[in-house]
């Protein structure tokens, strides 16, 4: 999501990043505990779907307008529940029978914290590249990342299809 944005826009996206990952750890938490179950099949389908609607929602919006941050942050709030669901199984199966889960799984969500915001400067430097040095316009740039972005999730979504 974050290349629609630039350099400037940086609280915005450390904003949206820590909604996505406080979404993650809560159902991550609430997974690993067994307090939530949800089909495999469902999350699966339902992850590519948030990065589809993700993409569209930065073709459809010509530029981040401050008005659309609360959107954006609950959007990524909301898409870090589904995503957290995800990864439930597979930290599960790390933990194994650990006597101190809750050190772990803080420590997980930490190292998944520092790891995405390690892409999206990446992705910011990228997209200040590309428009600063090669002179592209913001707006071309959002529509080339997110359509193709859109359609790799599409892919996805299609083949992981729970019905």
């Amino acid at each position: 999501f974050c290349g629609i944005y630039s350099l400037q826009n940086w609280k915005r996206v450390l904003w949206s990043v820590t909604a996505f990952t406080m979404g993650h750890s809560l159902t991550l938490a609430l997974s690993v505990f067994d307090q939530i179950r949800v089909s495999t099949a469902l999350v699966e389908f339902l992850i590519p779907v948030t990065i589809l609607i993700t993409a569209l929602f930065n073709i459809i919006n010509k530029k981040p307008k401050p008005s659309a941050a609360k959107v954006s942050y609950s959007m990524a709030l909301f898409f870090g529940l589904i995503h957290g669901m995800g990864f439930s199984n597979y930290l599960k199966s790390l933990l194994g029978r650990s006597s101190n889960i809750m050190l772990e799984l803080f420590s997980f969500n930490l190292g998944l914290e520092a790891g995405q915001l390690v892409i999206v400067l990446v992705v910011l430097f990228l997209s200040w590249l590309i428009v600063s040095w090669f002179k592209v316009q913001q707006r071309e740039w959002n529509l080339f990342l997110s359509s193709a972005i859109f359609g790799i999730a599409f892919t996805m979504a299609l083949e992981r299809l729970p019905f």
